[in-house]
C-alpha cells in the first residue's frame, strides 16, 4: 500500500486519545491538522519528536492548526509517555493500526540489513475541508517539526503570478 497522496481526502477514523476522549478526523472538518505518526513512546528519536512539537504547540494553534501525535503504543503507554515529558501534544493510540495502514503508513522496513513491518513516521497537513494539503516524511526527526511549521506558513503565504507580482 502506497502512503496516503497530497490531494486526496483523508482517511477518515477514530482513535481513543490519551486524556480520555476520543479523536474522529471527521470531526475537526472545518479546521487545519497537524497529524504526526511516530514509532514509539519513550524511544530516543520519538522523544525529540515529541517535544519539539509540544515546544511548538503554540505556533501551531496560532496558524489555526490543531496538533495530534499517534503511533501504535496504547493509552498507557501515552499516558506514562506525557507525563515523563511534560508533553502538551493530545496522544491517539492505534494499536490495532486503524489509521496507521489507512494513511499507507506501516510498510516493510530495513535497518542494518534486518527487514521488518514499521511504521514510516511522517506527517500530514489535512486541510480544512479535509483533503490532504501536505505529506512530509520525517527524514530528520529534529527540526521536523518546525518544518511542518514552515510547510503551514507556505500554504498560507500569498501566491506570486508569472510575473513576480503577489496576487
Amino acid at each position: 500500500m502506497s502512503i496516503a497522496q497530497e490531494g486526496d481526502f483523508a482517511p477518515d477514523f477514530s482513535l481513543p486519545l490519551d486524556d480520555g476522549t476520543s479523536f474522529t478526523l471527521s470531526g475537526h472538518r472545518g479546521h487545519r491538522l497537524v497529524l504526526y505518526f511516530y514509532p514509539e513512546d519513550d524511544s530516543g528519536g520519538c522523544v525529540n519528536e515529541n517535544q519539539e512539537f509540544s515546544a511548538l504547540s503554540a505556533q501551531f494553534a496560532q496558524r489555526g492548526a490543531l496538533l495530534v501525535g499517534i503511533s501504535p503504543n496504547d493509552l498507557e503507554s501515552h499516558r506514562k509517555f506525557r507525563a515523563k515529558y511534560g508533553l502538551v501534544v493530545p496522544l491517539a493510540a492505534d494499536p490495532d493500526r486503524v489509521a496507521i495502514e489507512a494513511f499507507g503508513l506501516w510498510q516493510l522496513k530495513k535497518l542494518y540489513g534486518r527487514e521488518f513491518m514499521g511504521l514510516i513516521r511522517t506527517s500530514f497537513i489535512i486541510d480544512a475541508d479535509g483533503r490532504i494539503a501536505r505529506t512530509i516524511r520525517a527524514t530528520r526527526i529534529i527540526g521536523h517539526a518546525q518544518k511542518m511549521l514552515e510547510a503551514l506558513d507556505a500554504m498560507d503565504a500569498p501566491k506570486a503570478t508569472k510575473k513576480g507580482k503577489k496576487a
